[in-house]
């Protein structure tokens, strides 16, 4: 399967398209909530209006976090202005965290101190409406933001769809009022606020993975993977890793086998080349190391299988790479790819001597330990 690329034009208005119908959508709901609570004296009603409120600060929010992550690389600032856009979200989750902490407070001071309720069909209608409409933003937002990876986007996608299960608990609320006679508004009143401080968790929890580093999309490695195994004169590639600095703007390193009869002259047109396609056609700035690999010589493919076996046979390791002895005849090189349930690598590096030693005892091991990075 092939990975696109969404060029930043689109990216950038698919994002303030969103926004913009977010804006308006929520500017309606909002004063038409606000209202309708301050006619019924509802807390939660008035809340959800509030959240509303809260809902366009955060749309605009987005609309600049992407404007200002679009400015072209300075000095100070090399690759550029893209993790601006995580900033962007983590300010939308503190908004989000405030909002949900002013709402549960606002409600238990209700519960404690009970007021009226005032109820009226046009409230229980405004609230259903805002249900749908709601959700289906939240959906939509969501989807979009996907689509262009905006975690801004899909954080107000987030909100949106938890604002619609909110609407809904307050619905509930006054079905019981008008039913039974009994208030619940500020019980209601709790339960919207632990919606919206799980939303404010949700993308609080996802922005700070996305500052701290965390691997990329499996679909882009793969089809980076695929894409240069399949380059004449590269026999396998190993190791990637790719640095995110935004949205679809990352550098990396990946280390390639390459056939020992290749020169440097021959093997530095296709890497080159290589490099650029990656770059235009991945937004990718990748670095390459190498291996130089004789896959002829017998001796190499038997000691292959000899590593093979042992690696086939550990649970946590999954693969083997830079086989390689050294011109002294003596050293033997290679790689361990392992996961990250592995606790104890020196006994991995011990029981591999062991087992090297036992069909060849004339090499000395000199093995590499690592996890993957993508």
């Amino acid at each position: 399967m092939s990975c696109s690329v969404v060029s930043p034009q689109h990216r950038s208005r698919v994002i303030f398209a969103t926004s913009w119908l977010n804006v308006a959508v929520n500017v309606l709901l909002s004063c038409l909530k606000i209202a309708i609570g301050v006619l019924t004296n509802s807390i939660a009603v008035v809340s959800e209006g509030v959240n509303n409120a809260t809902d366009i600060a955060t749309s605009v929010i987005t609309m600049v976090g992407t404007k200002l992550s679009q400015k072209r690389p300075t000095r100070k600032h090399p690759f550029g202005y893209g993790r601006i856009e995580y900033l962007t979200s983590l300010l939308i989750g503190t908004l989000i965290l405030l909002t949900g902490i002013e709402l549960l407070k606002s409600s238990v001071h209700l519960l404690i101190h009970p007021e009226e309720l005032k109820v009226t069909v046009v409230s229980v209608v405004v609230l259903v409406i805002s249900v749908v409409v709601k959700l289906a933003m939240g959906i939509y937002t969501i989807i979009q933001g996907r689509k262009v990876d905006s975690k801004a986007l899909v954080a107000v996608g987030e909100e949106s769809r938890s604002d619609s299960i909110v609407s809904a608990v307050t619905i509930v609320s006054i079905v019981i009022f008008l039913v039974f006679g009994k208030s619940v508004d500020a019980w209601a009143g709790i339960i919207t606020a632990f919606f919206v401080l799980r939303a404010a968790w949700e993308v609080l929890k996802d922005t700070i993975a996305a500052l701290l580093g965390q691997p990329v999309d499996k679909e882009l490695a793969d089809e980076l993977y695929r894409v240069i195994r399949s380059t004449d004169g590269v026999i396998n590639a190993v190791d990637m890793a790719l640095h995110n600095y935004g949205p679809n703007a990352y550098t990396g390193s990946v280390n390639i086998e390459i056939d020992h009869k290749r020169t440097l002259g021959e093997i530095y047109e296709v890497i080159h080349a290589l490099q650029l396609r990656i770059m235009h056609e991945y937004h990718v700035t990748m670095v390459f190391g190498m291996y130089a690999v004789d896959k002829d010589s017998p001796t190499l493919r038997g000691l292959r299988e000899d590593v093979v076996r042992f690696v086939r046979d550990r649970e946590h390791i999954q693969s083997c790479h830079a086989i390689y002895v050294a011109p002294n005849g003596t050293d033997l090189y290679c790689d361990f790819i392992v996961d990250y349930d592995l606790r104890d690598w020196e006994k991995v590096q011990a029981d591999f001597r062991e087992y090297i030693h036992g069909i060849h005892p004339e090499f000395n091991v000199v093995l590499t330990i690592e996890t993957e990075f993508v």
